[in-house]
């Protein structure tokens, strides 16, 4: 392992660490990401299970791609899926990624569509 890698498993056990502690019970929108795609389930810690997942690899996705647009459009998906599921509030697991970029606009995009967190 690398000094990055390193540092990325900090904070990824970082941010964990504090959602924990603060979610109470909440459902956790975790987030992937990859050079190629970027991906996001919705997991019930309590349970150990994911309830909801969704892909740039999706059919249902038209924007393909780890791009900003393609994250928008995965955000907008998990947020449907989840209106439909009965699920209106998560905390936002980013990872260990920066909220930047993708990560953001995933984010930004779910609120839109109606998830809170």
């Amino acid at each position: 392992m690398n000094k990055s890698d390193i540092k990325f498993e900090r904070r990824k056990a970082r941010t964990r660490y504090g959602l924990k502690k603060n979610a109470e019970g909440k459902l956790r929108l975790s987030v992937y990401r990859s050079e190629k795609n970027i991906s996001v389930q919705i997991i019930d810690d309590k349970a150990g299970k994911t309830l909801l997942s969704a892909s740039s690899l999706n059919k249902e996705i038209t924007e393909k791609g780890s791009t900003v647009a393609g994250a928008v459009a995965v955000g907008k998906l998990i947020a449907e899926k989840a209106v439909k599921a009965g699920i209106s509030e998560v905390v936002f697991d980013r990872g260990g990624y920066i909220y930047h970029g993708r990560v953001k606009a995933l984010a930004d995009a779910a609120r839109e569509a109606g998830l809170k967190f």
